[in-house]
Order: C-alpha cells, then structure tokens, then sequence
C-alpha cells in the first residue's frame, strides 16, 4: 500500500499560486511607481519603486522555492534579504544625491500612485495572510508585502505634506523612511534564514 503527500501537494500549489499573484501585482507596480516616480522627481516613489522590484524578485525566489527542500527555502529567503539590503542602499545613496542637487516633486502624482500602490499591496497582504506562520519563505513574503503597505501610506501622506507645505522635505524624509524599512526587513529575514540554518 502506497502514501502519497496529497495535503503537501495541495499546500504547494497553493503557495505557488498565491505567489505568482504577487509578482505579477509588484512587476507591475514597478514599472509603474519607477517610470512616474521620475517623471515626479519624487524620492519616495522610487523608493517604493524599488522595495516593488526586490519584492517582485523574493516572490520569483519563493516559487522557485515552494517545492523544493527546506534548506533551499532557507537560502532562497537568505538571497532575498541580501537583495533587499542592497537596493535600500541603492535607494540611499540617490536620496544623498537628490539633497544635495535638489528635487521638485509633484504632490498629486505621489499622492495619486501612492493610493493605488497601497491598493494593490493590500491586495498582497490578504492573500499572503494565510501562509504568514507557514515556512520561511512565505513567512519572508509576508513581512516585505507589510511592509510595502507602510510604505505606501508613507509615500500618500509625504505627497499630502509636499502640498501643504510647498516642500520637498516629507519626500526626501518619507523616502529615507522607506529605506530604512526595507534594509530592517531585509536583516530580519538574513536573521530568519540563519537561525533555520542553525536548526538543520
């Protein structure tokens, strides 16, 4: 008499499914909030811009990953936190730059994209929701799509204070911000991935 791993199976095709909804939202939303982001000279956009792509990037990994052995979930969600770490320092060092040569950004187009950013990684967070206590890989997509969502009302309420205050500061602030959340999300999950390594 044979077992067969049906509710693994099932398991699987679950969180691959979930996970190629994901990065399709955040492929997308990089090429949106990048290509307006500029065109806004808005930090916090290309901020955003960016934390979309290293997501769209841990999603690609996670499917990668979602069949495969728990030591290859492990390192892929350690390679999704290097990258992660790397593109907030990207992201950094133009925001140095944008202080010191300057910036204009546009409110309304910061504002507006941030709404619909904020949409959409809601979206994501719903569905990764059930799968957030699950293995490391999906436990690392959870924390990135919770954290795009604080991103997303930073980058709305920055494009709100840009207009009141007929700024550039919240941009630079809200991008900084931004940054910051994607590098201590990162270093969690490089936390995460070493203590499974630990346990194995």
């Amino acid at each position: 008499m044979s077992s067969c791993n049906c509710s693994v199976e099932i398991e699987s095709k679950a969180q691959r499914k979930v996970l190629l909804i994901l990065l399709a939202i955040n492929a997308t939303m990089f090429v949106v909030e990048l290509s307006i982001g500029f065109i806004a000279e808005s930090t916090g956009l290309i901020a955003d811009s960016l934390d979309m792509l290293a997501d769209a990037t841990v999603y690609g990994i996670g499917i990668y990953a979602v069949c495969k052995a728990s030591s290859t979930k492990t390192n892929a969600a350690y390679i999704s936190g290097v990258f992660q770490i790397l593109l907030s320092v990207a992201v950094g060092v133009d925001i140095v730059r944008r202080f010191y040569l300057g910036s204009d950004p546009e409110s309304l187009l910061m504002i507006s994209v941030g709404i619909v950013a904020l949409i959409a990684n809601t979206i994501c967070l719903m569905l990764i929701s059930k799968h957030k206590d699950g293995e490391i890989h999906m436990r690392a997509s959870w924390i990135f799509s919770k954290n795009d969502v604080i991103a997303n009302v930073g980058v709305i309420l920055a494009g709100i204070l840009v207009l009141i205050l007929d700024s550039r500061w919240p941009d630079l602030l809200i991008g900084t911000i931004i940054v910051i959340v994607v590098f201590r999300g990162g270093w969690r999950i490089i936390k995460l991935a070493r203590n499974e390594l630990q346990k194995n």
